[in-house]
Protein backbone atom coordinates (compact mmCIF):
# COMPACT_ATOMS: atom_id res chain seq x y z
CA UNK A 1 0.00 0.00 0.00
CA UNK A 2 1.26 3.62 -0.50
CA UNK A 3 2.04 5.75 2.36
CA UNK A 4 -0.62 8.43 3.24
CA UNK A 5 -0.06 11.39 5.05
CA UNK A 6 -2.08 14.73 5.56
CA UNK A 7 -1.12 18.68 4.78
CA UNK A 8 -2.58 21.52 4.65
CA UNK A 9 -1.29 23.00 1.57
CA UNK A 10 -3.29 24.22 -0.79
CA UNK A 11 -3.88 22.45 -4.22
CA UNK A 12 -2.50 24.74 -6.30
CA UNK A 13 1.16 24.63 -4.37
CA UNK A 14 0.77 21.25 -3.07
CA UNK A 15 4.40 18.87 -4.28
CA UNK A 16 2.88 15.71 -6.37
CA UNK A 17 3.18 14.29 -9.87
CA UNK A 18 -0.17 14.66 -10.20
CA UNK A 19 -3.12 16.74 -8.14
CA UNK A 20 -6.31 14.98 -7.61
CA UNK A 21 -9.11 17.61 -7.25
CA UNK A 22 -12.81 17.33 -6.36
CA UNK A 23 -14.85 19.52 -7.91
CA UNK A 24 -18.54 20.45 -6.60
CA UNK A 25 -21.13 22.17 -8.25
CA UNK A 26 -20.65 25.54 -5.99
CA UNK A 27 -16.46 25.27 -6.53
CA UNK A 28 -14.42 28.24 -7.95
CA UNK A 29 -12.33 25.22 -9.55
CA UNK A 30 -9.24 26.49 -8.23
CA UNK A 31 -8.61 28.97 -11.28
CA UNK A 32 -9.36 25.82 -13.59
CA UNK A 33 -12.59 26.37 -15.06
CA UNK A 34 -11.27 26.86 -18.68
CA UNK A 35 -9.25 23.78 -18.76
CA UNK A 36 -12.82 22.03 -17.44
CA UNK A 37 -14.60 23.29 -19.57
CA UNK A 38 -12.48 22.44 -22.67
CA UNK A 39 -11.78 18.90 -21.15
CA UNK A 40 -15.40 18.37 -21.26
CA UNK A 41 -15.67 17.96 -17.48
CA UNK A 42 -19.62 18.73 -16.21
CA UNK A 43 -19.75 17.39 -13.03
CA UNK A 44 -21.83 14.67 -14.04
CA UNK A 45 -22.07 11.76 -10.92
CA UNK A 46 -18.80 9.67 -10.87
CA UNK A 47 -17.09 11.67 -13.85
CA UNK A 48 -13.47 11.77 -14.15
CA UNK A 49 -11.45 13.60 -15.99
CA UNK A 50 -7.22 13.29 -16.71
CA UNK A 51 -5.49 16.94 -18.04
CA UNK A 52 -2.06 18.90 -17.89
CA UNK A 53 -2.14 21.70 -16.02
CA UNK A 54 -0.46 23.84 -18.20
CA UNK A 55 1.32 25.21 -15.00
CA UNK A 56 -1.64 26.47 -13.04
CA UNK A 57 -1.07 24.34 -10.48
CA UNK A 58 2.38 22.74 -9.06
CA UNK A 59 1.61 19.13 -10.00
CA UNK A 60 1.80 18.48 -14.13
CA UNK A 61 -1.32 16.63 -14.04
CA UNK A 62 -4.74 17.21 -12.55
CA UNK A 63 -7.52 14.33 -12.17
CA UNK A 64 -10.50 16.14 -11.63
CA UNK A 65 -13.37 14.26 -10.32
CA UNK A 66 -16.93 15.19 -9.55
CA UNK A 67 -18.70 15.02 -6.44
CA UNK A 68 -22.19 16.06 -5.00
CA UNK A 69 -22.89 19.82 -3.42
CA UNK A 70 -23.01 17.63 -0.19
CA UNK A 71 -20.65 14.46 -0.34
CA UNK A 72 -20.83 12.10 2.47
CA UNK A 73 -18.31 9.95 4.15
CA UNK A 74 -18.85 7.43 1.58
CA UNK A 75 -19.03 9.57 -1.28
CA UNK A 76 -15.92 10.49 -0.93
CA UNK A 77 -14.08 7.46 0.03
CA UNK A 78 -15.49 6.61 -4.06
CA UNK A 79 -14.51 9.51 -5.11
CA UNK A 80 -10.81 8.72 -3.92
CA UNK A 81 -10.76 5.26 -5.00
CA UNK A 82 -11.94 6.36 -8.78
CA UNK A 83 -9.39 8.79 -8.84
CA UNK A 84 -6.81 6.69 -7.89
CA UNK A 85 -7.72 3.88 -9.98
CA UNK A 86 -7.61 6.20 -13.03
CA UNK A 87 -3.53 7.28 -11.98
CA UNK A 88 -1.43 5.48 -13.79
CA UNK A 89 2.66 5.23 -13.60
CA UNK A 90 3.13 8.16 -11.34
CA UNK A 91 5.49 8.47 -7.94
CA UNK A 92 3.09 10.42 -5.94
CA UNK A 93 -0.28 12.41 -5.53
CA UNK A 94 -1.98 14.90 -3.87
CA UNK A 95 -6.13 14.70 -3.15
CA UNK A 96 -8.03 17.89 -2.05
CA UNK A 97 -11.64 16.65 -1.81
CA UNK A 98 -12.78 19.16 0.51
CA UNK A 99 -13.39 16.76 4.02
CA UNK A 100 -15.72 18.16 6.58
CA UNK A 101 -14.59 16.23 8.98
CA UNK A 102 -11.96 13.59 10.48
CA UNK A 103 -14.18 11.06 9.65
CA UNK A 104 -14.30 12.40 5.49
CA UNK A 105 -10.62 12.33 6.10
CA UNK A 106 -10.47 8.93 7.19
CA UNK A 107 -12.51 7.58 4.50
CA UNK A 108 -10.66 9.59 2.27
CA UNK A 109 -7.33 7.61 2.93
CA UNK A 110 -9.18 3.98 2.89
CA UNK A 111 -10.31 5.01 -0.53
CA UNK A 112 -6.58 5.71 -1.54
CA UNK A 113 -5.30 2.42 -0.06
CA UNK A 114 -8.55 0.25 -1.43
CA UNK A 115 -8.15 1.29 -4.99
CA UNK A 116 -4.59 0.83 -4.58
CA UNK A 117 -4.64 -3.25 -3.94
CA UNK A 118 -3.84 -5.31 -7.00
CA UNK A 119 -3.23 -9.06 -6.48
CA UNK A 120 0.40 -10.03 -8.61
CA UNK A 121 1.50 -13.23 -6.55
CA UNK A 122 0.78 -15.13 -9.69
CA UNK A 123 1.56 -12.80 -12.51
CA UNK A 124 5.37 -13.44 -13.92
CA UNK A 125 8.31 -10.68 -12.83
CA UNK A 126 8.66 -8.40 -15.82
CA UNK A 127 11.39 -8.89 -18.45
CA UNK A 128 14.52 -7.31 -17.31
CA UNK A 129 14.27 -6.12 -21.07
CA UNK A 130 10.45 -4.48 -20.11
CA UNK A 131 10.59 -1.06 -18.69
CA UNK A 132 8.94 -1.30 -15.12
CA UNK A 133 6.08 0.46 -14.21
CA UNK A 134 6.16 3.39 -11.73
CA UNK A 135 4.32 2.43 -8.50
CA UNK A 136 2.00 4.95 -6.79
CA UNK A 137 4.64 5.50 -3.35
CA UNK A 138 3.13 8.76 -2.03
CA UNK A 139 -0.08 10.18 -1.75
CA UNK A 140 -0.95 13.30 0.39
CA UNK A 141 -4.69 14.10 1.60
CA UNK A 142 -4.87 18.00 1.48
CA UNK A 143 -7.51 18.92 4.92
CA UNK A 144 -7.69 21.89 6.99
CA UNK A 145 -7.49 19.31 9.71
CA UNK A 146 -3.96 17.92 8.78
CA UNK A 147 -2.27 18.98 11.51
CA UNK A 148 -5.30 17.39 14.15
CA UNK A 149 -4.12 14.66 16.60
CA UNK A 150 -7.49 12.95 15.55
CA UNK A 151 -6.92 13.05 11.59
CA UNK A 152 -3.55 11.83 12.00
CA UNK A 153 -4.78 8.81 13.88
CA UNK A 154 -7.95 8.50 11.53
CA UNK A 155 -6.08 8.03 8.62
CA UNK A 156 -3.37 5.24 10.96
CA UNK A 157 -6.40 2.93 11.83
CA UNK A 158 -7.99 3.65 8.27
CA UNK A 159 -4.44 2.07 6.89
CA UNK A 160 -5.03 -0.93 9.68
CA UNK A 161 -8.77 -1.54 8.35
CA UNK A 162 -7.32 -1.11 4.34
CA UNK A 163 -5.02 -3.79 5.02
CA UNK A 164 -7.49 -6.37 6.77
CA UNK A 165 -9.95 -5.91 3.33
CA UNK A 166 -6.55 -6.36 1.27
CA UNK A 167 -5.31 -9.74 3.34
CA UNK A 168 -8.96 -10.86 2.43
CA UNK A 169 -8.40 -10.40 -0.93
CA UNK A 170 -5.71 -11.84 -1.17
CA UNK A 171 -6.64 -14.64 0.40
CA UNK A 172 -10.15 -15.22 -1.48
CA UNK A 173 -7.89 -14.19 -5.00
CA UNK A 174 -5.01 -17.01 -4.08
CA UNK A 175 -6.00 -20.16 -6.25
CA UNK A 176 -8.10 -22.93 -4.46
CA UNK A 177 -5.52 -25.69 -4.89
CA UNK A 178 -3.22 -23.27 -2.87
CA UNK A 179 -5.28 -22.39 -0.26
CA UNK A 180 -6.73 -26.14 0.73
CA UNK A 181 -7.75 -25.94 4.66
CA UNK A 182 -4.44 -26.91 6.11
CA UNK A 183 -2.85 -23.55 4.78
CA UNK A 184 -5.62 -21.17 5.19
CA UNK A 185 -4.89 -22.12 8.60
CA UNK A 186 -1.18 -21.60 8.59
CA UNK A 187 -1.97 -18.34 6.82
CA UNK A 188 -4.44 -16.83 9.43
CA UNK A 189 -1.74 -18.00 11.91
CA UNK A 190 1.31 -16.29 9.91
CA UNK A 191 -1.30 -12.77 9.86
CA UNK A 192 -2.28 -12.57 13.12
CA UNK A 193 1.55 -12.56 14.39
CA UNK A 194 1.44 -11.63 18.14
CA UNK A 195 -1.21 -9.17 18.02
CA UNK A 196 -4.01 -12.45 18.53
CA UNK A 197 -4.12 -15.73 19.77
CA UNK A 198 -4.41 -18.72 16.74
CA UNK A 199 -5.47 -22.07 17.97
CA UNK A 200 -6.13 -24.69 15.44
CA UNK A 201 -8.12 -28.09 15.49
CA UNK A 202 -6.98 -30.59 13.10
CA UNK A 203 -9.11 -33.60 12.09
CA UNK A 204 -8.51 -35.39 14.76
CA UNK A 205 -9.22 -32.79 17.26
CA UNK A 206 -12.37 -31.62 15.96
CA UNK A 207 -13.79 -35.66 15.67
CA UNK A 208 -12.67 -35.60 19.53
CA UNK A 209 -14.52 -32.93 19.27
CA UNK A 210 -17.32 -34.02 17.76
CA UNK A 211 -17.39 -31.12 15.28
CA UNK A 212 -19.47 -33.39 12.97
CA UNK A 213 -20.35 -30.62 9.89
CA UNK A 214 -16.77 -29.48 9.60
CA UNK A 215 -15.87 -33.64 9.24
CA UNK A 216 -18.78 -34.43 7.18
CA UNK A 217 -18.52 -31.62 5.15
CA UNK A 218 -14.80 -32.32 5.16
CA UNK A 219 -14.30 -35.75 4.25
CA UNK A 220 -14.74 -36.44 0.99
CA UNK A 221 -11.35 -33.90 0.14
CA UNK A 222 -7.72 -35.44 0.86
CA UNK A 223 -6.88 -32.18 2.46
CA UNK A 224 -8.42 -32.60 6.23
CA UNK A 225 -10.44 -29.93 7.26
CA UNK A 226 -9.26 -26.94 10.06
CA UNK A 227 -11.25 -24.96 12.69
CA UNK A 228 -9.25 -21.76 13.54
CA UNK A 229 -9.93 -20.27 16.52
CA UNK A 230 -8.38 -16.53 17.36
CA UNK A 231 -9.07 -14.87 20.50
CA UNK A 232 -8.01 -10.85 21.22
CA UNK A 233 -8.29 -10.55 25.12
CA UNK A 234 -8.05 -6.86 25.83
CA UNK A 235 -7.42 -6.13 29.97
CA UNK A 236 -10.06 -4.28 30.17
CA UNK A 237 -12.74 -5.11 27.65
CA UNK A 238 -16.35 -3.55 27.70
CA UNK A 239 -18.00 -6.75 25.60
CA UNK A 240 -17.10 -10.16 23.70
CA UNK A 241 -17.91 -10.49 20.30
CA UNK A 242 -17.85 -14.15 18.61
CA UNK A 243 -17.33 -14.11 14.63
CA UNK A 244 -17.96 -17.04 12.87
CA UNK A 245 -16.88 -17.59 9.21
CA UNK A 246 -17.89 -19.85 6.77
CA UNK A 247 -14.20 -21.41 5.09
CA UNK A 248 -15.31 -23.40 2.29
CA UNK A 249 -11.57 -23.11 0.16
CA UNK A 250 -13.03 -24.55 -2.90
CA UNK A 251 -16.88 -25.98 -3.26
CA UNK A 252 -17.19 -28.40 -5.84
CA UNK A 253 -20.79 -28.81 -4.41
CA UNK A 254 -19.61 -32.73 -3.46
CA UNK A 255 -22.05 -35.22 -4.96
CA UNK A 256 -25.02 -32.88 -5.49
CA UNK A 257 -21.84 -31.51 -7.99
CA UNK A 258 -21.78 -27.90 -9.69
CA UNK A 259 -22.03 -27.05 -13.28
CA UNK A 260 -18.56 -26.77 -14.55
CA UNK A 261 -19.21 -23.16 -15.13
CA UNK A 262 -20.49 -22.71 -11.36
CA UNK A 263 -17.21 -23.63 -10.00
CA UNK A 264 -15.13 -21.30 -11.67
CA UNK A 265 -15.27 -18.82 -9.09
CA UNK A 266 -15.66 -21.09 -6.10
CA UNK A 267 -12.25 -20.23 -4.66
CA UNK A 268 -14.09 -17.68 -3.18
CA UNK A 269 -16.29 -19.74 -0.91
CA UNK A 270 -14.13 -18.88 2.02
CA UNK A 271 -14.58 -15.17 2.18
CA UNK A 272 -16.47 -15.38 5.14
CA UNK A 273 -13.76 -17.10 7.15
CA UNK A 274 -11.50 -14.66 5.24
CA UNK A 275 -13.70 -11.82 6.82
CA UNK A 276 -13.45 -13.07 10.01
CA UNK A 277 -9.90 -13.78 10.27
CA UNK A 278 -8.83 -10.11 8.71
CA UNK A 279 -11.00 -8.02 11.01
CA UNK A 280 -10.09 -9.85 14.31
CA UNK A 281 -6.62 -9.12 13.84
CA UNK A 282 -7.35 -5.61 12.75
CA UNK A 283 -9.40 -4.87 15.77
CA UNK A 284 -6.82 -5.95 17.75
CA UNK A 285 -4.04 -3.60 15.68
CA UNK A 286 -6.46 -0.85 16.28
CA UNK A 287 -6.63 -1.54 20.49
CA UNK A 288 -9.90 -1.35 20.57
CA UNK A 289 -11.33 -2.23 24.09
CA UNK A 290 -13.58 -5.25 22.89
CA UNK A 291 -12.42 -9.27 23.73
CA UNK A 292 -13.20 -10.93 20.25
CA UNK A 293 -13.31 -15.08 20.09
CA UNK A 294 -13.29 -15.61 16.42
CA UNK A 295 -14.26 -19.18 14.89
CA UNK A 296 -13.14 -19.59 11.37
CA UNK A 297 -14.89 -23.39 9.80
CA UNK A 298 -12.30 -24.03 6.92
CA UNK A 299 -13.28 -27.05 4.77
CA UNK A 300 -12.89 -28.10 1.35
CA UNK A 301 -16.41 -29.48 -0.61
CA UNK A 302 -15.21 -32.27 -2.87
CA UNK A 303 -16.52 -35.53 -4.52
CA UNK A 304 -14.90 -38.79 -3.85
CA UNK A 305 -15.62 -42.43 -2.37
CA UNK A 306 -15.52 -41.39 1.02
CA UNK A 307 -17.68 -37.54 0.38
CA UNK A 308 -20.83 -37.42 2.82
CA UNK A 309 -24.00 -38.55 0.54
CA UNK A 310 -27.45 -37.01 -0.13
CA UNK A 311 -29.55 -39.32 2.76
CA UNK A 312 -26.78 -38.94 5.61
CA UNK A 313 -27.00 -38.11 8.53
CA UNK A 314 -24.39 -35.76 10.63
CA UNK A 315 -23.99 -35.08 14.57
CA UNK A 316 -23.25 -30.96 14.76
CA UNK A 317 -21.43 -30.09 17.80
CA UNK A 318 -24.25 -29.64 19.99
CA UNK A 319 -25.62 -33.16 19.90
CA UNK A 320 -27.97 -32.04 16.98
CA UNK A 321 -28.61 -34.32 14.45
CA UNK A 322 -28.76 -33.15 10.17
CA UNK A 323 -30.22 -35.19 7.72
CA UNK A 324 -28.50 -34.10 4.56
CA UNK A 325 -30.00 -33.71 1.02
CA UNK A 326 -28.18 -30.99 -1.06
CA UNK A 327 -23.94 -31.41 -0.54
CA UNK A 328 -23.87 -28.22 -2.32
CA UNK A 329 -25.44 -26.80 0.99
CA UNK A 330 -22.34 -27.30 2.84
CA UNK A 331 -21.57 -24.15 4.55
CA UNK A 332 -24.56 -23.98 7.67
CA UNK A 333 -23.01 -26.98 7.89
CA UNK A 334 -19.52 -26.03 9.06
CA UNK A 335 -21.67 -22.63 10.69
CA UNK A 336 -23.57 -25.09 12.89
CA UNK A 337 -20.22 -26.08 14.78
CA UNK A 338 -18.32 -22.69 14.75
CA UNK A 339 -22.05 -21.77 16.24
CA UNK A 340 -21.90 -23.76 19.04
CA UNK A 341 -18.55 -23.12 19.56
CA UNK A 342 -19.59 -19.22 19.45
CA UNK A 343 -22.49 -19.94 22.21
CA UNK A 344 -19.81 -21.81 24.44
CA UNK A 345 -17.59 -18.82 24.38
CA UNK A 346 -20.09 -16.95 26.37
CA UNK A 347 -20.32 -13.37 23.98
CA UNK A 348 -22.51 -10.54 24.71
CA UNK A 349 -23.18 -11.09 20.51
CA UNK A 350 -22.48 -13.30 18.00
CA UNK A 351 -21.87 -12.47 13.99
CA UNK A 352 -21.74 -15.09 11.37
CA UNK A 353 -20.44 -14.44 8.13
CA UNK A 354 -20.92 -16.61 4.76
CA UNK A 355 -21.10 -16.71 1.16
CA UNK A 356 -23.88 -18.76 1.91
CA UNK A 357 -26.64 -18.84 -0.69
CA UNK A 358 -27.56 -17.99 -4.29
CA UNK A 359 -31.21 -16.64 -2.85
CA UNK A 360 -29.26 -13.67 -1.55
CA UNK A 361 -27.75 -12.69 -4.84
CA UNK A 362 -31.14 -13.20 -6.41
CA UNK A 363 -33.12 -11.05 -4.00
CA UNK A 364 -30.52 -8.90 -3.40
CA UNK A 365 -28.12 -8.34 -6.17
CA UNK A 366 -24.56 -8.47 -6.44
CA UNK A 367 -23.60 -5.71 -4.25
CA UNK A 368 -25.94 -5.60 -1.17
CA UNK A 369 -25.49 -8.69 1.68
CA UNK A 370 -28.23 -9.61 3.56
CA UNK A 371 -28.88 -9.33 7.63
CA UNK A 372 -30.39 -11.95 9.16
CA UNK A 373 -30.74 -12.86 13.07
CA UNK A 374 -32.70 -13.03 16.35
CA UNK A 375 -32.35 -9.68 17.52
CA UNK A 376 -33.85 -6.62 16.02
CA UNK A 377 -31.95 -4.33 17.91
CA UNK A 378 -28.15 -5.83 17.06
CA UNK A 379 -29.26 -6.07 13.82
CA UNK A 380 -30.01 -2.62 13.86
CA UNK A 381 -26.07 -2.00 15.25
CA UNK A 382 -24.93 -4.07 12.13
CA UNK A 383 -26.69 -2.26 9.62
CA UNK A 384 -25.73 1.23 10.89
CA UNK A 385 -22.07 0.02 11.13
CA UNK A 386 -22.48 -1.05 7.82
CA UNK A 387 -23.66 2.29 6.63
CA UNK A 388 -20.75 4.38 7.82
CA UNK A 389 -18.12 1.57 6.42
CA UNK A 390 -19.74 2.12 3.59
CA UNK A 391 -20.72 -1.88 2.24
CA UNK A 392 -24.29 -2.17 1.38
CA UNK A 393 -26.80 -4.57 3.57
CA UNK A 394 -30.01 -5.01 3.71
CA UNK A 395 -32.43 -6.66 6.71
CA UNK A 396 -34.07 -10.11 5.50
CA UNK A 397 -36.80 -12.07 8.23
CA UNK A 398 -36.97 -15.76 9.38
CA UNK A 399 -40.65 -16.12 8.87
CA UNK A 400 -42.21 -18.21 11.27
CA UNK A 401 -42.77 -20.83 8.46
CA UNK A 402 -38.78 -21.63 8.37
CA UNK A 403 -38.89 -23.16 11.34
CA UNK A 404 -41.43 -25.97 10.28
CA UNK A 405 -39.81 -26.53 7.30
CA UNK A 406 -36.18 -26.67 9.06
CA UNK A 407 -37.78 -29.46 11.89
CA UNK A 408 -39.22 -31.29 9.13
CA UNK A 409 -36.76 -34.25 8.59
CA UNK A 410 -38.74 -37.87 9.55
CA UNK A 411 -35.34 -39.11 10.76
CA UNK A 412 -33.16 -36.71 12.28
CA UNK A 413 -33.42 -33.23 14.38
CA UNK A 414 -33.42 -30.73 11.44
CA UNK A 415 -32.90 -31.06 7.70
CA UNK A 416 -30.69 -29.33 6.19
CA UNK A 417 -31.94 -28.42 2.98
CA UNK A 418 -35.12 -25.90 1.80
CA UNK A 419 -37.78 -28.71 0.99
CA UNK A 420 -39.51 -25.48 -1.07
CA UNK A 421 -37.70 -23.86 -3.99
CA UNK A 422 -38.42 -20.41 -2.94
CA UNK A 423 -36.85 -18.75 0.39
CA UNK A 424 -33.31 -20.20 0.12
CA UNK A 425 -31.83 -17.47 2.50
CA UNK A 426 -34.55 -17.24 5.07
CA UNK A 427 -34.32 -21.04 5.22
CA UNK A 428 -30.26 -21.13 5.91
CA UNK A 429 -30.89 -18.10 8.54
CA UNK A 430 -33.66 -20.41 10.33
CA UNK A 431 -30.92 -23.14 10.08
CA UNK A 432 -28.57 -21.41 11.70
CA UNK A 433 -30.43 -19.88 14.33
CA UNK A 434 -31.16 -24.00 15.66
CA UNK A 435 -27.21 -23.39 17.13
CA UNK A 436 -27.19 -20.21 19.00
CA UNK A 437 -28.22 -20.20 22.37
CA UNK A 438 -31.46 -18.72 23.03
CA UNK A 439 -31.39 -14.81 24.45
CA UNK A 440 -27.91 -14.66 23.07
CA UNK A 441 -28.11 -11.52 19.98
CA UNK A 442 -26.76 -12.87 16.77
CA UNK A 443 -26.83 -11.55 13.11
CA UNK A 444 -25.71 -13.74 10.22
CA UNK A 445 -24.52 -11.82 7.13
CA UNK A 446 -25.03 -13.47 4.08
CA UNK A 447 -22.35 -11.96 1.27
CA UNK A 448 -22.94 -14.32 -1.37
CA UNK A 449 -23.13 -11.44 -3.69
CA UNK A 450 -20.43 -8.65 -2.94
CA UNK A 451 -17.85 -11.35 -1.49
CA UNK A 452 -16.16 -11.54 -5.64
CA UNK A 453 -16.75 -9.26 -8.07
CA UNK A 454 -16.77 -11.30 -11.60
CA UNK A 455 -17.68 -7.42 -13.23
CA UNK A 456 -15.04 -4.95 -14.08
CA UNK A 457 -13.26 -2.57 -11.29
CA UNK A 458 -15.09 0.36 -10.02
CA UNK A 459 -14.20 2.88 -7.60
CA UNK A 460 -12.50 1.53 -4.72
CA UNK A 461 -13.76 -2.10 -5.72
CA UNK A 462 -11.46 -4.55 -7.44
CA UNK A 463 -11.85 -7.59 -10.32
CA UNK A 464 -12.12 -10.83 -7.93
CA UNK A 465 -12.09 -10.90 -3.96
CA UNK A 466 -13.77 -7.72 -2.20
CA UNK A 467 -12.78 -8.27 1.35
CA UNK A 468 -17.13 -7.98 1.67
CA UNK A 469 -17.91 -7.62 5.70
CA UNK A 470 -14.31 -7.03 7.03
CA UNK A 471 -14.97 -2.91 7.41
CA UNK A 472 -18.54 -3.61 9.18
CA UNK A 473 -17.11 -6.18 11.93
CA UNK A 474 -15.10 -3.22 12.39
CA UNK A 475 -17.28 -0.42 12.81
CA UNK A 476 -19.29 -3.16 14.90
CA UNK A 477 -16.56 -2.91 17.23
CA UNK A 478 -15.96 0.32 17.57
CA UNK A 479 -19.66 0.73 17.82
CA UNK A 480 -19.36 -1.56 20.88
CA UNK A 481 -16.41 -0.01 22.28
CA UNK A 482 -17.54 3.37 22.27
CA UNK A 483 -20.82 2.61 24.77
Amino acid sequence: MPSVSLSTAKPASAAADVLVLGIRSDDDHDGLGDLLDLMGFTGEKNQVVTFPSNGLVKADRVVAVALPETPTAEDLRRAAGRAIRSVKNVKSVAIALHPAGVDEVAAIAEGVHLAAYAFTAFKSAPSTKDKKPVELSKVTVLSAFARQKAATQAVEAAAVVAEAVNIARDWVNTPPGDLRPPAFADAIGTHAGSDVKVTVWDEKRLAKEKCGGLLGVGQGSEAPPRLVRLTYSPARAVAHVALVGKGITFDSGGLSIKPGASMQTMKCDMAGAAAIAAATVAIARLGLPIAVTGFACLAENMPSGSAARPGDVLTMRNGTTVEVHNTDAEGRLVLADGLCLAGEAEPDHVIDVATLTGAAVVALGNYTSGVLGNDDAFIGQVLEASQTAGESMWHLPITEEMQGLVRSSSIADIRQHNPKPAGGTLFAAAFLREFVPEGLPWAHLDIAGPAFNEGSASDYTPVGGTGAGVRTLVKVAEALAAK
